[in-house]
């Protein structure tokens, strides 16, 4: 055991020797999205609540994440897919004009184990419709061969029958992340969404140079938070020297990172380039942090134990849910038609 652990040791030592040559850079759009704080601080109150384990709180949004700035949100659907340990809920923001989408980050047993697999992770799909673009089909069926891409497009179809081409702004944090930006990019490709938004924190990697290109042209408006030293957000790992095989973010970055001045301790929210791995971001710092991965804006980003899809329900609650043959069961209901402000300021400048 001892000797296969040096020697997993000495290959990354390798590899990363190996990747400090000439980077492979991306194409991508000229379309810049503009970072908004008040935006982020709302979207990330989304990421964390949909951590929440009790559904009955949870769908009829009375759960203890479910009230400061996304107070009044209402849930359309709420996806549960047992089988996978995935969970995600579709609602209407009214303050922010937009059906919300937010998915849950990995509940593995521990996070640890979880992080090292992901370290390992290959490129091993081809993305449909983007010639040599590739992913990790992990992430891949995470969204696409579960219950949850059905549930949400469902969701979304309902909710632009009650509001018309309506925003859509998709949120969640580390694998969380990864299923909202497949699910964005499902929407404008498939399914003619127009003003689709995305805003994640700690996001892995998801696929290669090439899919970056073809992902931030279709869906530029994504803004991918990164915090400090977070280590999922460098990860699966990037290696510039093997442009078809290594992973490589899309852009936006905006970098959290604390600047000390005397005694006080100031949080500077820095915008990064379009290229997806600016190296004066948080790739100038080790990513070596599951502490920074599970706070963002001093906001939890996790469940509320550890142990591994842990769900409680009213049974009240039940009339509200359809469940198929393997347990996986969708709480869905018909939102009350909120009167949606058309100048809404929040997220006006995230175009």
């Amino acid at each position: 055991m001892e000797r296969r652990r040096w020697l997993k040791v000495a290959i990354l030592i390798c590899l990363f020797a190996v990747s400090s040559g000439r980077e492979l850079k991306a194409k991508h759009t000229d379309h810049i999205p503009i970072y908004n704080h008040t935006l982020a601080t709302i979207l990330v109150e989304y990421a964390s609540a949909v951590y929440m384990s009790d559904l009955t709180e949870l769908f009829t949004w009375t759960c203890s994440r479910c009230d400061d700035l996304t107070e009044g949100f209402e849930i359309i659907e709420l996806i549960v897919d047992i089988q996978h340990c995935l969970q995600g809920f579709v609602g209407v923001a009214k303050d922010l004009n937009a059906v919300v989408i937010a998915f849950r980050g990995t509940q593995e047993h521990s996070i640890q184990n979880w992080i090292e697999d992901l370290f390992w992770k290959q490129l091993d799909l081809s993305y449909p419709g983007m010639p040599d673009a590739m992913v990790h089909h992990g992430f891949y069926y995470a969204y696409h061969n579960t219950t949850i891409r059905p549930g949400v497009i469902n969701a979304v179809k309902r909710a632009r029958e009650l509001y018309g081409d309506i925003k859509i702004m998709l949120t969640g944090h580390s694998m969380g992340g990864a299923m909202a930006s497949l699910c964005a990019l499902d929407l404008k490709v498939n399914h003619e969404a127009q003003d689709v938004q995305v805003l994640t924190f700690g996001q892995p990697r998801i696929g290669n140079a090439v899919f970056a290109s073809y992902y931030s042209q279709l869906v530029p408006n994504t803004i991918r938070v990164v915090n400090e030293h977070d280590i999922v957000a460098h990860l699966p790992p990037y290696y510039p020297r093997f442009p078809q095989k290594t992973y490589h973010h899309f852009p936006r970055e905006v970098w959290l990172y604390n600047v000390e001045l005397g005694s006080l301790v100031y949080v500077v929210e820095k915008v990064c380039d379009s290229s997806g791995e600016d190296p004066d971001c948080s790739r100038s710092v080790t990513g070596n942090s599951i502490s920074d991965h599970l706070v963002y804006f001093g906001i939890e980003l996790m469940g509320e134990t550890w142990r591994s899809c842990r769900i409680v329900m009213n049974p009240n609650i039940e009339k509200y849910g359809r469940t198929d043959l393997n347990g996986n069961f969708i709480l869905s209901k018909d939102p009350a038609i909120l009167k949606l402000n058309s100048h809404s300021n929040v997220g006006s400048n995230f175009v």
